[in-house]
């Protein structure tokens, strides 16, 4: 209830404050009508006030039950074995600049290095405002097409990631999580993290018998946290389970078809034979590859929010041909 009260005191807010810019450029329009020189102040006021107003729309839109919370965010490589995993870590570098771009904070929780390069997975939790329900919008499979620089005859590739994102929960939310249910593995860490990191059984893996989930953390140098760590990756993933499990009942008894949210492909990055990122859900397109890997990816996410929230949002589904 304080965390609702918090949001809506934040809407009433931002209402005053656009209202108030309102009324000082209505003043400034009737300046310029009698011939006052304020036409820069005034394009400068229009300008701040379209951002604003941008940023709330984005925020209305944001009103699910967990949108406000940090996000746990976690990439898989496709079949493909080297080309996939550098595709991956790809992703993962777009993320973390995007991250960046917006000022929120990241913790690596687990990371799998491929074997000759890229990464087999990886797994961060995002703090910030509303940063799961940002990032639910780039849930899905990602496609790369581009010349392999893997490939010494140097041919055109295809190569698939899926990117899952959930809310990291409070500790008040009711999933239960039984010990019996549970197989923890220690195991030494592979990645970079130091002697001690190195030399000890400080990474943890859990398996949750009952679901099959399977998660890991190595970040930490205490076995302990990395346990806290997946136990919080865990539980949120048993979170979302129950509500697929959830909107699949009643998408049965409403007879109505839902959209598939992982497995089915939302964007292709094309670098070879041309530069194109491409939305399969919005059919929204920008040319300017590097930039979009570069982490500026607000475009998209506020195209799939605005058309999501107004139902006109089309299904992920096969690429378009090349």
């Amino acid at each position: 209830m304080l965390q609702r009260r918090r949001r809506l005191e934040q809407d009433v807010e931002l209402s005053g404050v656009l209202q108030r810019r309102v009324d000082d450029l209505a003043v400034l329009v009737e300046w310029a009508g009698q011939g006052e020189d304020v036409v820069a102040e005034l394009t400068r006021g229009l300008d701040e006030l379209d951002e604003q107003v941008q940023a709330g729309e984005i925020k209305k839109m944001l009103g699910g039950e967990h949108d406000q919370r940090n996000a746990i965010l976690t990439i898989h490589p496709g079949a493909g074995g080297t080309e996939s995993q550098d595709w991956a870590e790809m992703l993962l570098r777009m993320y973390v600049r995007w991250i960046e771009r917006r000022g929120f904070k990241r913790e690596l929780i687990d990371l799998q290095p491929g074997d000759e390069a890229g990464i087999k997975s990886a797994t961060m939790l995002i703090a910030g405002d509303y940063a799961y329900g940002l990032l639910s919008a780039e849930a899905g499979v990602h496609r790369l097409v581009r010349i392999s620089p893997f490939d010494q005859a140097a041919r055109r590739h295809t190569s698939f990631a899926s990117v899952f994102v959930w809310p990291e929960l409070p500790d008040d939310v009711d999933i239960q999580i039984e010990e019996k249910d549970l197989r923890i593995d220690t195991f030494r860490s592979s990645g970079a993290g130091g002697q001690h990191v190195n030399v000890t059984d400080s990474a943890v893996r859990i398996t949750h018998l009952p679901t099959g989930i399977v998660v890991s953390c190595q970040n930490e140098r205490s076995q302990h946290r990395n346990r806290d760590a997946a136990m919080k990756v865990l539980k949120s993933r048993l979170f979302d389970l129950r509500l697929k499990e959830q909107e699949a009942k009643l998408a049965k008894l409403g007879g109505e078809k839902k959209e598939i949210g992982f497995g089915s492909q939302i964007r292709s990055y094309v670098l070879h034979p041309y530069q194109l990122v491409k939305d399969h859900r919005t059919k929204m397109e920008v040319g300017d590859v590097a930039r979009v890997l570069d982490g500026d990816i607000d475009g998209f996410i506020k195209t799939y929010l605005m058309q999501k929230a107004s139902g006109t949002l089309g299904q992920p589904g096969a690429a378009d041909e090349d």
